[in-house]
């Protein structure tokens, strides 16, 4: 009875950590900061590199005493122009001018502002524009900031396309600012003022345009109306590549600080989407009926008491975002080239693994070659690991930056290879699987509970540039936790007694859920619903058997109950507060969830046919379905022979395909996992093919103590019945034993002692040397020698 409850109530234990996880919150009662009047000033292209105490004194003061942090401004089209910053500061979501891009840059033409009185102006484009919004994915509302106040200002035609409403109407209106911008600023609660461009590449011509700017500031400044918010915003780029721009926030309540908001969860990043719920919290006036799809920004008390050397370290980020977009390519493309490499040769070894028993046969490989290729094949999979922690030295810093990332990447590899190659227990047939997946789930695991530091604008992390992620667990952080934490688990699960497997699957699998969930760690509610699947799908068949479709069921089950109470617990918080499930619920229920699910599946296609992780996950999944798991491929009996790296590869499939695909990843998420699985998984069989015509006693090793062997004094005494390939006959049956006969602690077999079918048990040390010479193979096969499992 309890053990037919088992799956039932480990299920219910992965449910209750998952739902804890994805429950917990972090407390965002910031104190209530309002204002009288907002005044938005914005410079297309203005960067924290722009900004000094000499040539940009206004900007250098309002940094000191207000609150400051690094704007991502992207768009609904890359890169994002002026006109498509203006455009989307207004929506409060991601728009696009409608138009062609000449070459993917910006188009040189501008805004067309019709003055019919002489208090504001009117847009005639703006029907098309706001028709345009509704071919795109993100469901824009161009003029829903002006749309949210009784009146507002517009200065500037950069500004008058924020500040339009959808008909085109803009309330007030100038086309420079005014040398005493007093009385225009304080006719609306809210000014939108365009103070110009700072785009020129020249150093000189730019310092230029940036002084400029900040002399326009400084009259903003000086006619400010009283208890006002003033936010200075880089509202767009200029060109291709995308850059990190200047916000700073400087009014009652606003003194000192990193600027954040929720949408982002790391302190000194917002986005260009935060400023418009930002204008309406301040005012006090209520969010429009289609949300926006930022959050209203707050500061933070963690800046370094110096400005200098906060704003170094806000350009400093931007440097770095800028030059990992040009790594990431490279590297990922080179890996998954690496990789497919490496799985070609690996083939020949297969075939040649087997020791055939007798005099004929093949020439089996030599050891040293073998020895080589184990090598490699541990460092192709520590080299995710080791690029997410190269990013720990500034190797943006310097000239050649991708040069110097790819030393620091290949030095660690080096490292991280020594240190599996000379661990202890690397002989043995799982332990160079336990040892990669302990140090990449480790250095994945160490990154999330300091912070994620690695990951933020790191080569495998994710980009503040692209907008989609700043803190918690990225896209590959995710695979590569999955693959190595599930690993793991199935490795200690490996080492205890069979009772006990599935309770040790699921205390490491529980663990890693908690860290991908949880909004103090990973913050991936969608990651934490797939590990949960897969947790399961890990523990209910890490004793032995088959992905049943019981088994299957539960796994699905608890999947489902974790989104379920997930998604109850957050659809009960304010809108402002919830995840990105709860605002997808909510969005159903609005008759809006169709945009989502668009965005969703429109980023799935994209990332499968641009991804080179896609060609990581569909070439790890070709090695294994086409050579691992034939009969000479050895997979098959590594999984029989240890049935708990078979659940946790089973696992592993299950959570890096939901997380991938329900996350809008597609494959990225499985070929991170496969990156380094599929090395260990090859390496495993090698090992185990390598032993499968050993034939020793696993309890003695002495010679006439084979399974299957006569006595010695008995007719026919020594025939052995060898295994045929692919034979790991591991069956769940109640007559399986568990552990050697004296009830020992259990063990893994080690590689390079016996380790047959029989010598290779998981649950029984061997003597060294206690290897018997093959033995010509009979004319007639009994069939395979059990495995541990099966006995």
């Amino acid at each position: 009875m309890l053990r037919r409850l088992t799956p039932v109530l480990l299920t219910l234990v992965v449910v209750a950590l998952g739902i804890t996880a994805l429950a917990a919150r972090p407390d965002n009662d910031a104190p209530r900061r309002d204002a009288d009047y907002v005044v938005l000033v914005g410079a297309a292209g203005l960067r924290w590199d722009d900004v000094d105490p000499e040539n940009t004194p206004t900007l250098w003061r309002m940094a000191q005493q207000g609150a400051i942090g690094s704007l991502s401004v992207r768009s609904a089209h890359r890169p994002t122009c002026p006109v498509d910053g203006w455009l989307t500061l207004g929506a409060g979501n991601f728009a696009a001018w409608p138009g062609s891009r000449p070459g993917g840059g910006c188009p040189a033409s501008g805004v067309t502002v019709e003055r019919p009185d002489r208090i504001g102006a009117n847009l005639p484009e703006q029907a098309s524009v706001v028709a345009g919004q509704a071919k795109l994915a993100w469901g824009a509302k161009p003029g829903a900031l002006a749309e949210s106040v009784r009146c507002s200002v517009a200065v500037g035609p950069g500004a008058a396309v924020a500040a339009a409403r959808p008909f085109g109407r803009v309330d007030r209106y100038a086309p420079t600012l005014p040398d005493d911008p007093t009385e225009l600023l304080g006719s609306c609660v809210l000014s939108i003022v365009d103070v110009g461009t700072v785009d020129d590449d020249d150093p000189t011509a730019r310092a230029d345009q940036a002084r400029q700017a900040d002399a326009r500031l400084a009259r903003v400044l000086a006619g400010r109306p009283p208890r006002s918010l003033v936010l200075v915003a880089g509202v767009s780029d200029t060109e291709y590549p995308a850059r990190l721009h200047v916000a700073v926030a400087d009014g009652p309540g606003w003194e000192g600080g990193w600027l954040t908001s929720p949408s982002t969860a790391r302190a000194g990043y917002l986005q260009l989407v935060d400023l418009a719920p930002t204008v309406l919290d301040v005012l006090g006036r209520p969010m429009p009926d289609r949300a926006f799809l930022g959050r209203p920004a707050v500061s933070v008390d963690e800046r370094p008491p110096d400005l200098r050397a906060a704003i170094e370290a806000a350009a400093d980020a931007d440097r770095e975002a800028t030059a990992q977009r040009h790594v990431a390519g490279w590297f990922f493309t080179l890996l998954a080239a690496a990789q497919l490499v490496l799985a070609v040769a690996v083939l020949p070894l297969l075939r040649r693994a087997r020791r055939h028993a007798g005099p004929h046969g093949p020439e089996p490989v030599s050891r040293r070659v073998v020895a080589v290729v184990e090598l490699l094949l541990i460092a192709a999979a520590l080299a995710l690991p080791a690029a997410l922690l190269a990013d720990a030295v500034p190797w943006w810093r310097g000239e050649n930056a991708g040069w110097w990332y790819a030393s620091v990447t290949a030095l660690l590899i080096v490292g991280g290879t020594a240190l599996v190659r000379f661990a202890p227990g690397h002989h043995r047939t799982l332990g160079p699987l336990g040892a990669v997946a302990g140090l990449a789930a480790l250095v994945v695991g160490v990154d999330v509970l300091t912070g994620s530091r690695l990951q933020l604008n790191g080569v495998v992390g994710y980009s503040a540039l692209e907008g989609g992620r700043y803190a918690g667990l990225g896209t590959v952080g995710l695979g590569v936790f999955i693959a190595g934490s599930l690993l793991c688990g199935g490795w200690l699960a490996q080492r205890v007694r069979r009772g006990w497997r599935p309770m040790a699957m699921v205390a490491v699998g529980g663990a890693a859920v908690v860290v991908v969930g949880s909004p103090y760690l990973g913050a991936d509610s969608i990651g934490a619903i797939a590990l949960t699947a897969g947790v399961s799908v890990a523990a209910a068949i890490c004793t032995g058997g088959w992905l049943t479709v019981s088994r299957l069921a539960w796994a699905t089950m608890a999947g489902l109950a974790v989104t379920v109470g997930f998604a109850l617990v957050d659809l009960g918080r304010p809108a402002v507060e919830r995840g990105s499930l709860g605002r997808f619920l909510a969005a159903v229920g609005d008759g809006t969830g169709g945009l989502t699910v668009h965005r969703s599946s429109t980023a799935n296609v994209q990332t499968l046919v641009n991804s080179p992780l896609t060609v990581l996950a569909l070439a790890g999944a070709a090695l294994v379905w086409l050579a691992l798991l034939q009969p000479w491929g050895g997979l098959m009996r590594l999984f029989g022979i240890y049935p708990a790296i078979r659940a946790a590869m089973a696992g592993t499939g299950v959570a890096a395909g939901l997380g991938g695909v329900l996350g809008g990843a597609a494959l990225d998420v499985a070929g991170a996992a496969g990156a380094l699985v599929v090395p260990m998984a090859a390496l495993a069989a090698l090992r185990v093919l390598d032993h499968s015509t050993d034939r020793t006693r696993p309890d003695t090793g002495r010679p006439g103590d084979e399974i299957g062997a006569a006595p010695p004094d008995a007719p026919g005494g020594g025939g052995v019945a060898p295994p045929t390939d692919g034979g790991s006959a591991a069956t769940d049956g109640p007559a399986a034993t568990d552990g050697p006969a004296g009830g020992g602690k259990p063990d893994e077999a080690p590689a390079g002692e016996a380790g047959t079918t029989a010598g290779e048990q998981p649950d029984a040390g061997v003597p060294t040397g206690a290897r018997i010479p093959a033995q010509p193979a009979p004319a007639h096969r009994v069939g395979d020698v059990a495995g541990p499992e099966s006995r």
